[in-house]
């Protein structure tokens, strides 16, 4: 592809300033209608065409992009919601720009076999969005043999190398941890398998700096898993595992932990938030699950959704944009599962 013409080229060939040249082609006053005609001529001959004319070439040809969307079955378990609502939100930010989303759930045992997504071998994306982690080997062999442009969604590489975007997970847990103790709690538990997911490990650290900031070490019976380590699940072959000693809050990965966590603790006869204080991460709250309005740190998905999307359209249009992580923050939603202590 030929590289765009630019006013500072025809300014070197004409022998003239790049303020001169802007002048000459926005008809602005300061240059001599003999020069300006000239500039002008120069300008066409040499191919130079506006910001606005090269954007309208390239979106005419490209009009509307078609994204393929990969997601593991591992996180649409029975109450794992959260990523049908993000993947909702991808598909209506695609269609606000006159694209289109094509689905696709991996099996558990493809990724064990490394099958790669039908959508793939098919060709008919012209951008691959994969939502939520993948085993490491899969994602690596995935991103090694697509040729189309792709973007992280809720997770990022080891190494920050690929472009993605994310909540600001540190950071909000670290929210949520300073919250309890501004409610006078000091024994926290934190609920989630720390490593499971990427998300789930910056939360993890985000609580450890709270705890850190106000003088606390880590107890290591009050961190709690929330789901089984090898499959994922939270709903089936998982079974909560209560310390000795209780703390007087936890703290959750998400809210779906949250709510389990909520029915686990009034079936051992505790009641939230009277007795133990509980808070959660993602604002999405599964119905049915427990009558307890959980506080919350709040997932920005709309605009998560929206970055994404305009990532993958400047990408595979051409148009600049600036690669690596993008970092979405959230806020703090106040409910019921909260008890300040005296």
């Amino acid at each position: 592809m030929a590289k765009a013409v630019k006013m500072a080229d025809i300014a070197k060939v004409m022998g003239v300033s790049t303020v001169t040249v802007s002048k000459a082609l926005s008809d602005q006053k300061g240059v001599s209608e003999e020069l300006r005609a000239k500039i002008k001529e120069k300008a066409e001959e040499m191919g130079y065409k506006t910001a606005t004319a090269l954007y309208r070439e390239r979106t005419k040809a490209n009009a509307s992009y078609t994204f393929g969307v990969i997601v593991s079955d591992r996180f649409l378990a029975k109450y794992e919601s959260f990523y049908w609502n993000l993947y909702q939100e991808v598909a209506t930010a695609a269609l606000q720009k006159g694209c289109f989303t094509m689905l696709e759930v991996l099996r558990a045992e493809d990724e064990d076999n490394l099958v790669m997504p039908k959508l793939l071998h098919e060709k008919k994306a012209e951008g691959l969005i994969i939502i939520g982690r993948l085993r490491k080997e899969y994602l690596d062999d995935l991103l090694e043999q697509t040729d189309i442009p792709y973007v992280l969604l809720d997770f990022t590489d080891a190494n920050g190398v690929y472009d993605a975007v994310i909540s600001n997970s540190y950071f909000g847990m670290y929210r949520m941890t300073n919250y309890l103790f501004e409610m006078g709690h000091r024994d926290i538990a934190f609920v989630g398998n720390v490593f499971f997911t990427d998300s789930i490990t910056d939360r993890y650290f985000g609580y450890v700096k709270s705890l850190s900031e106000h003088g606390l070490e880590v107890r290591k019976d009050w961190i709690i898993d929330d789901r089984n380590q090898e499959t994922g699940r939270s709903d089936f072959g998982f079974a909560w595992k209560m310390p000795e000693e209780m703390p007087t809050a936890f703290v959750c990965n998400n809210d779906v932990a949250a709510t389990m966590l909520v029915k686990e603790l009034e079936q051992r006869g505790y009641q939230v938030p009277r007795d133990i204080s509980v808070v959660g991460y993602d604002n999405y709250q599964p119905p049915g699950l427990c009558d307890i309005r959980i506080t919350t740190y709040e997932v920005d998905m709309k605009e998560m959704a929206k970055q994404t999307v305009r990532i993958m359209i400047r990408k595979i249009s051409g148009e600049s944009y600036k690669p690596g992580v993008t970092v979405i923050d959230g806020r703090i939603i106040y409910k019921d599962s909260v008890r300040k202590i005296v």
